[in-house]
Protein backbone atom coordinates (compact mmCIF):
# COMPACT_ATOMS: atom_id res chain seq x y z
CA UNK A 1 0.00 0.00 0.00
CA UNK A 2 3.00 1.90 0.88
CA UNK A 3 4.73 1.52 -2.60
CA UNK A 4 0.93 2.30 -4.45
CA UNK A 5 0.88 5.98 -2.26
CA UNK A 6 4.10 6.79 -3.87
CA UNK A 7 3.17 5.47 -7.32
CA UNK A 8 0.67 7.60 -7.43
CA UNK A 9 2.28 10.81 -6.04
CA UNK A 10 4.89 9.63 -8.89
CA UNK A 11 8.38 8.69 -6.85
CA UNK A 12 8.48 6.08 -8.56
CA UNK A 13 12.07 5.61 -6.38
CA UNK A 14 10.56 5.55 -3.11
CA UNK A 15 7.51 3.04 -4.58
CA UNK A 16 10.64 0.55 -5.46
CA UNK A 17 11.82 0.38 -2.39
CA UNK A 18 8.60 -0.38 -0.45
CA UNK A 19 7.74 -2.81 -3.53
CA UNK A 20 11.39 -4.58 -2.71
CA UNK A 21 10.58 -4.65 1.16
CA UNK A 22 7.29 -6.30 0.31
CA UNK A 23 9.03 -9.24 -1.85
CA UNK A 24 11.43 -9.57 0.81
CA UNK A 25 8.61 -10.90 3.16
CA UNK A 26 6.88 -12.70 -0.22
CA UNK A 27 9.00 -13.50 -2.89
CA UNK A 28 6.07 -14.68 -4.55
CA UNK A 29 3.92 -11.90 -4.88
CA UNK A 30 3.06 -11.64 -8.17
CA UNK A 31 1.58 -8.26 -7.47
CA UNK A 32 4.62 -6.25 -6.18
CA UNK A 33 6.60 -7.50 -8.90
CA UNK A 34 4.03 -6.00 -11.60
CA UNK A 35 3.50 -2.99 -9.23
CA UNK A 36 7.69 -2.43 -9.18
CA UNK A 37 7.82 -3.06 -12.71
CA UNK A 38 5.19 -0.22 -13.96
CA UNK A 39 7.67 1.93 -11.22
CA UNK A 40 10.93 0.58 -13.66
CA UNK A 41 9.08 1.48 -16.89
CA UNK A 42 7.76 5.04 -16.02
CA UNK A 43 11.51 5.75 -14.75
CA UNK A 44 12.34 4.31 -18.64
CA UNK A 45 14.50 1.69 -16.70
CA UNK A 46 12.63 -1.00 -19.61
CA UNK A 47 15.32 -3.53 -18.87
CA UNK A 48 14.17 -3.83 -15.17
CA UNK A 49 10.61 -3.57 -16.01
CA UNK A 50 10.85 -6.36 -18.47
CA UNK A 51 12.37 -8.44 -15.45
CA UNK A 52 9.53 -7.80 -12.62
CA UNK A 53 6.69 -8.19 -15.26
CA UNK A 54 8.45 -11.85 -16.44
CA UNK A 55 8.58 -12.94 -12.11
CA UNK A 56 5.34 -11.43 -11.91
CA UNK A 57 3.95 -13.79 -15.02
CA UNK A 58 6.17 -16.53 -13.23
CA UNK A 59 4.13 -16.07 -10.25
CA UNK A 60 0.84 -16.11 -11.59
CA UNK A 61 0.60 -18.09 -15.04
CA UNK A 62 -1.48 -16.20 -17.43
CA UNK A 63 -0.99 -12.73 -15.75
CA UNK A 64 -2.84 -10.61 -18.72
CA UNK A 65 -1.71 -7.15 -17.42
CA UNK A 66 1.85 -8.27 -17.12
CA UNK A 67 1.88 -9.62 -20.46
CA UNK A 68 0.24 -6.57 -21.54
CA UNK A 69 2.96 -4.15 -19.39
CA UNK A 70 5.62 -6.42 -20.63
CA UNK A 71 5.15 -6.00 -24.15
CA UNK A 72 5.06 -1.79 -24.03
CA UNK A 73 8.58 -2.50 -22.27
CA UNK A 74 9.56 -4.90 -24.81
CA UNK A 75 8.43 -2.10 -27.33
CA UNK A 76 10.26 0.78 -26.44
CA UNK A 77 13.39 -1.63 -25.85
CA UNK A 78 13.47 -2.21 -29.27
CA UNK A 79 12.59 -6.02 -28.41
CA UNK A 80 9.94 -6.52 -31.32
CA UNK A 81 9.93 -10.26 -32.29
CA UNK A 82 9.16 -10.43 -28.19
CA UNK A 83 6.71 -8.02 -27.80
CA UNK A 84 5.06 -10.24 -31.00
CA UNK A 85 5.40 -12.74 -28.86
CA UNK A 86 3.72 -11.46 -26.37
CA UNK A 87 0.46 -10.02 -28.18
CA UNK A 88 -0.13 -13.29 -29.21
CA UNK A 89 0.11 -15.20 -25.80
CA UNK A 90 -2.62 -11.60 -24.89
CA UNK A 91 -4.84 -12.83 -28.13
CA UNK A 92 -4.85 -16.19 -27.08
CA UNK A 93 -6.16 -15.27 -23.39
CA UNK A 94 -8.35 -12.65 -24.01
CA UNK A 95 -9.42 -13.03 -28.03
CA UNK A 96 -11.97 -10.23 -27.68
CA UNK A 97 -9.53 -7.50 -26.10
CA UNK A 98 -8.54 -5.24 -28.72
CA UNK A 99 -4.84 -4.75 -26.72
CA UNK A 100 -3.22 -7.89 -28.20
CA UNK A 101 -3.94 -6.20 -31.56
CA UNK A 102 -2.88 -3.10 -30.57
CA UNK A 103 0.72 -3.86 -29.23
CA UNK A 104 0.84 -6.32 -32.68
CA UNK A 105 0.18 -3.36 -34.79
CA UNK A 106 2.74 -0.98 -32.82
CA UNK A 107 5.65 -3.85 -33.34
CA UNK A 108 5.16 -4.72 -36.77
CA UNK A 109 4.84 -0.98 -37.90
CA UNK A 110 8.15 -0.92 -36.47
CA UNK A 111 9.23 -3.93 -38.01
CA UNK A 112 8.29 -2.08 -41.11
CA UNK A 113 5.69 -4.50 -42.15
CA UNK A 114 3.37 -2.20 -43.04
CA UNK A 115 0.42 -4.58 -44.52
CA UNK A 116 0.30 -6.87 -41.59
CA UNK A 117 -0.07 -3.39 -39.25
CA UNK A 118 -2.99 -2.09 -40.98
CA UNK A 119 -4.35 -5.88 -40.54
CA UNK A 120 -3.62 -6.12 -36.52
CA UNK A 121 -5.33 -2.33 -35.98
CA UNK A 122 -8.05 -3.27 -37.46
CA UNK A 123 -8.50 -6.47 -35.79
CA UNK A 124 -8.29 -4.03 -32.91
CA UNK A 125 -10.83 -2.02 -34.03
CA UNK A 126 -13.15 -4.35 -34.57
CA UNK A 127 -12.90 -5.26 -31.13
CA UNK A 128 -12.80 -0.90 -29.62
CA UNK A 129 -14.27 1.38 -32.48
CA UNK A 130 -14.26 3.67 -30.54
CA UNK A 131 -10.29 3.95 -29.46
CA UNK A 132 -9.22 7.13 -30.72
CA UNK A 133 -5.49 5.98 -30.38
CA UNK A 134 -6.41 2.75 -33.10
CA UNK A 135 -7.22 5.29 -35.41
CA UNK A 136 -4.08 7.47 -35.46
CA UNK A 137 -2.00 4.23 -35.31
CA UNK A 138 -3.71 3.28 -38.20
CA UNK A 139 -3.62 6.81 -40.08
CA UNK A 140 -0.20 6.46 -39.34
CA UNK A 141 0.62 2.91 -41.87
CA UNK A 142 -1.85 4.74 -44.78
CA UNK A 143 0.37 7.33 -44.70
CA UNK A 144 3.38 5.44 -44.38
CA UNK A 145 1.75 3.50 -47.72
CA UNK A 146 0.91 7.30 -49.21
CA UNK A 147 -2.57 6.27 -48.83
CA UNK A 148 -3.35 9.45 -47.63
CA UNK A 149 -7.33 9.70 -48.64
CA UNK A 150 -7.52 6.46 -46.39
CA UNK A 151 -5.28 8.08 -43.40
CA UNK A 152 -7.31 11.41 -43.70
CA UNK A 153 -10.56 9.01 -43.22
CA UNK A 154 -9.31 7.94 -40.00
CA UNK A 155 -8.47 10.88 -39.00
CA UNK A 156 -11.66 12.66 -39.13
CA UNK A 157 -12.81 9.64 -37.28
CA UNK A 158 -10.85 10.28 -34.31
CA UNK A 159 -11.23 14.05 -34.56
CA UNK A 160 -14.90 12.98 -34.20
CA UNK A 161 -14.10 10.74 -30.57
CA UNK A 162 -11.38 13.55 -29.42
CA UNK A 163 -10.62 16.85 -31.20
CA UNK A 164 -7.76 17.76 -28.28
CA UNK A 165 -5.87 14.36 -29.56
CA UNK A 166 -2.24 16.67 -30.83
CA UNK A 167 -1.37 13.59 -32.82
CA UNK A 168 -4.31 14.23 -35.28
CA UNK A 169 -3.05 17.60 -36.53
CA UNK A 170 0.62 16.03 -36.51
CA UNK A 171 -0.12 13.62 -38.91
CA UNK A 172 -2.14 15.72 -41.08
CA UNK A 173 1.00 18.24 -41.23
CA UNK A 174 3.11 15.01 -42.38
CA UNK A 175 0.43 14.77 -45.07
CA UNK A 176 0.21 18.40 -46.05
CA UNK A 177 4.49 18.32 -46.48
CA UNK A 178 4.25 15.21 -48.62
CA UNK A 179 1.77 16.90 -50.68
CA UNK A 180 4.35 19.96 -50.66
CA UNK A 181 1.91 22.08 -48.93
CA UNK A 182 4.28 23.98 -46.58
CA UNK A 183 2.14 26.28 -45.08
CA UNK A 184 -0.58 24.08 -44.46
CA UNK A 185 1.71 21.61 -43.12
CA UNK A 186 3.34 24.47 -40.18
CA UNK A 187 -0.80 25.65 -39.71
CA UNK A 188 -1.80 21.98 -38.74
CA UNK A 189 2.08 21.34 -36.63
CA UNK A 190 1.02 24.65 -34.67
CA UNK A 191 -1.94 23.14 -33.73
CA UNK A 192 -1.09 19.49 -32.27
CA UNK A 193 2.13 22.11 -30.60
CA UNK A 194 -0.83 24.08 -28.76
CA UNK A 195 -2.51 20.81 -27.24
CA UNK A 196 0.62 19.59 -26.39
CA UNK A 197 3.51 22.37 -25.99
CA UNK A 198 6.05 19.90 -24.98
CA UNK A 199 6.52 17.52 -27.71
CA UNK A 200 9.97 16.79 -29.10
CA UNK A 201 8.97 15.51 -32.48
CA UNK A 202 6.44 18.26 -32.93
CA UNK A 203 9.21 20.88 -32.80
CA UNK A 204 11.59 18.88 -35.33
CA UNK A 205 8.38 18.89 -37.75
CA UNK A 206 7.63 22.67 -37.72
CA UNK A 207 11.20 22.47 -38.28
CA UNK A 208 11.36 21.10 -41.24
CA UNK A 209 8.52 22.99 -42.18
CA UNK A 210 10.53 26.32 -41.88
CA UNK A 211 13.39 25.31 -43.59
CA UNK A 212 10.97 24.37 -46.76
CA UNK A 213 9.66 27.75 -46.39
CA UNK A 214 12.85 29.50 -46.14
CA UNK A 215 12.61 30.44 -42.27
CA UNK A 216 16.08 28.65 -41.87
CA UNK A 217 17.07 30.20 -38.43
CA UNK A 218 13.59 29.02 -36.87
CA UNK A 219 13.82 26.27 -38.63
CA UNK A 220 16.82 25.21 -36.57
CA UNK A 221 16.10 27.01 -33.24
CA UNK A 222 13.02 24.77 -32.92
CA UNK A 223 15.03 21.34 -34.67
CA UNK A 224 17.45 22.34 -31.78
CA UNK A 225 14.65 22.55 -29.00
CA UNK A 226 13.70 18.96 -30.14
CA UNK A 227 17.08 17.30 -30.30
CA UNK A 228 17.62 18.94 -26.75
CA UNK A 229 14.52 16.38 -25.68
CA UNK A 230 15.58 13.49 -27.44
CA UNK A 231 19.13 13.50 -29.00
CA UNK A 232 18.61 10.74 -30.60
CA UNK A 233 16.08 10.94 -33.19
CA UNK A 234 17.14 10.44 -36.43
CA UNK A 235 14.69 12.45 -38.18
CA UNK A 236 15.99 15.82 -36.41
CA UNK A 237 19.48 14.87 -37.10
CA UNK A 238 18.34 14.85 -40.85
CA UNK A 239 16.96 17.58 -40.31
CA UNK A 240 19.92 19.60 -39.13
CA UNK A 241 21.74 18.52 -41.75
CA UNK A 242 18.88 19.85 -44.72
CA UNK A 243 19.27 22.85 -42.35
CA UNK A 244 23.53 23.05 -43.29
CA UNK A 245 22.58 22.19 -46.89
CA UNK A 246 20.50 25.33 -47.00
CA UNK A 247 23.37 27.01 -45.40
CA UNK A 248 25.99 25.28 -47.38
CA UNK A 249 27.95 24.18 -44.90
CA UNK A 250 29.34 21.00 -46.59
CA UNK A 251 31.07 19.89 -44.05
CA UNK A 252 28.72 19.79 -41.21
CA UNK A 253 26.14 18.34 -43.62
CA UNK A 254 27.84 15.69 -44.43
CA UNK A 255 28.55 14.97 -40.90
CA UNK A 256 24.69 15.02 -39.90
CA UNK A 257 23.66 13.19 -43.41
CA UNK A 258 26.33 10.55 -43.19
CA UNK A 259 25.37 9.89 -39.38
CA UNK A 260 21.73 9.54 -40.45
CA UNK A 261 22.31 7.34 -43.86
CA UNK A 262 24.46 4.79 -41.83
CA UNK A 263 21.79 4.19 -38.94
CA UNK A 264 18.71 4.15 -41.44
CA UNK A 265 19.04 4.28 -44.99
CA UNK A 266 15.27 4.19 -45.44
CA UNK A 267 14.77 7.78 -43.61
CA UNK A 268 13.20 9.78 -46.33
CA UNK A 269 15.05 13.24 -47.72
CA UNK A 270 17.97 11.64 -46.15
CA UNK A 271 20.16 10.57 -49.70
CA UNK A 272 18.39 13.69 -52.18
CA UNK A 273 20.30 16.20 -49.55
CA UNK A 274 23.06 13.81 -48.82
CA UNK A 275 23.79 14.31 -52.59
CA UNK A 276 23.43 17.45 -52.27
CA UNK A 277 25.43 18.26 -49.76
CA UNK A 278 28.04 16.42 -51.89
CA UNK A 279 27.80 18.96 -54.59
CA UNK A 280 28.07 21.86 -52.50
Amino acid sequence: MKGNNKMKENDYQSAIEYYTEALQIDPEYSVAFYNRGISHYRQTDYYKAIQDFTKAIQSKENYEEAFYQRSLAYLDNGEFYKAIRDSEKLIQLQPQDFRGYFVQGLALEKLKKYPEALDAFGEALSRDSENVDLYVNRATIHYYLDQFSLAQKDLEKAEQLNSMEANIYNLRSLIAFKMAEYKKALAFVEKALQIDPGHPYFYNNRGLYHLYLGNLEKGLEDINLSLKQNSRNLFALRNKGIYYVLKGDKKLALEYLEEVYQKDSSINLTKDYLDRAQDI
